[in-house]
């Protein structure tokens, strides 16, 4: 009864009939494929992409700017990464755009061990900072915030890959890094495995933009429908997540049981994972971004941390922001039921 109930309420989502599956891959911008990627597992469980036509299939990557080259070469037709490398790129004539904001609010920050002696960003003169790859947005962003205390980040601070979770616990255990450049998933993950982290106040950043879907301007023009299934079935997801984290993660262990973690009883797992999904979904928020409708950028937002990002030359110009986001796609990725939605996520059994 509960599987017949299912499929009524996926049918009565669906935006498009059901069509013979198309496999597309889409970068995930860290190793990791954990609770975060939440949306995607609901989805697939759902059928919300199949209805559309969709195989899904994530693809880990390093980080945001290995995302950015994997699209501009074509290796991937849609990626998930920060906006950072794009506005880098751009100027080489890469043609993309973000055509789906995920995060509304800053995710990164540096962050160090509660009990550190470094209390402020010029603190961090001379000191080693962690950062997951060299490929990572948090190199841009370290970056930036150290220039914008007053040190140079060419010479006072020592940028290194740290890894991810309970790899950086280990660094930050030893004193092998003084800090980190990650965003807030990787913190839960990292407090997860045992190290309590102090997060400075990241300021005028709190509203600039995180990561969202990236895509060749050909490929928004030419397979605009798949684009539009792609995010619609990710911000379902997201709605289905606020209205119940647990089962968000549950799902997600489903789909996805590589990601479940090993050597802890299932509370604590459930536990932990769940405190790794809220500190993403805090981000999902659309008032944070001041917009109504998911996926929707703020142009103003991008504009302005484009011009800080080149107020301290962390990037070669400033790119106006409409050159890479369009909000073109966004009507149609939410015509679907957020009650409907809401209410399938309160009645989830495991």
């Amino acid at each position: 009864m509960r599987r017949l109930f299912a499929f009524v309420i996926v049918s009565a989502f669906a935006a498009f009939p059901a069509a013979a599956e198309t496999t597309i891959k889409v970068g995930w911008c860290a190793k990791t494929i954990s609770a975060a990627a939440s949306p995607f597992a609901i989805a697939k469980k759902y059928g919300w992409f199949a209805e559309r036509g969709l195989n899904v299939v994530v693809v880990p990557l390093a980080g945001a700017t290995d995302c950015v080259k994997q699209v501009a070469t074509g290796d991937l037709p849609y990626t998930a990464p920060s906006i950072e490398p794009l506005v880098i790129i751009h100027p080489q004539g890469v043609k993309a755009r973000m055509f789906y904001l995920s995060y509304q609010s800053f995710t990164y920050g540096i962050a160090v061990p509660a009990d550190s002696p470094i209390k402020t960003f010029a603190d961090l003169k001379g000191k080693t900072v962690g950062v997951i790859s060299m490929d990572s947005g948090g190199v841009v962003v370290a970056r930036a915030q150290v220039a914008a205390a007053g040190l140079n980040p060419d010479r006072d601070i020592h940028i290194v890959v740290a890894g991810e979770g309970a790899s950086t616990a280990a660094l930050l255990r030893n004193k092998q890094i003084d800090a980190l450049s990650q965003f807030d998933v990787q913190y839960a993950m990292i407090e997860n495995a045992g190290v309590k982290l102090r997060q400075f106040d990241v300021g005028e950043m709190a509203p600039f933009p995180g990561n969202g879907f990236v895509a060749k301007d050909e490929t928004l023009r030419d397979h605009r429908a798949e684009a539009v299934a792609l995010a619609q079935g990710w911000a379902m997801g997201q709605v289905f997540a606020l209205a119940n984290p647990e089962a968000a993660v549950r799902i997600h262990w489903e789909i996805y049981p590589q990601s479940r973690p090993t050597g802890k009883d299932e509370a604590t797992a459930l536990r932990d994972d769940t405190k790794v999904l809220q500190a993403r979904m805090a981000h999902w928020l659309l008032e944070s971004g001041g917009v109504t409708r998911w996926g929707e950028s703020n142009i103003k937002n991008f504009d302005a941390y484009i011009a800080f990002l080149s107020k301290w030359k962390i990037v070669p110009v400033q790119v106006p922001a409409s050159e890479i986001v369009t909000n073109d796609l966004i009507a149609d990725i939410n015509k679907f039921d957020t009650a409907a939605i809401v209410k399938l996520a309160g009645e989830y059994k495991p």
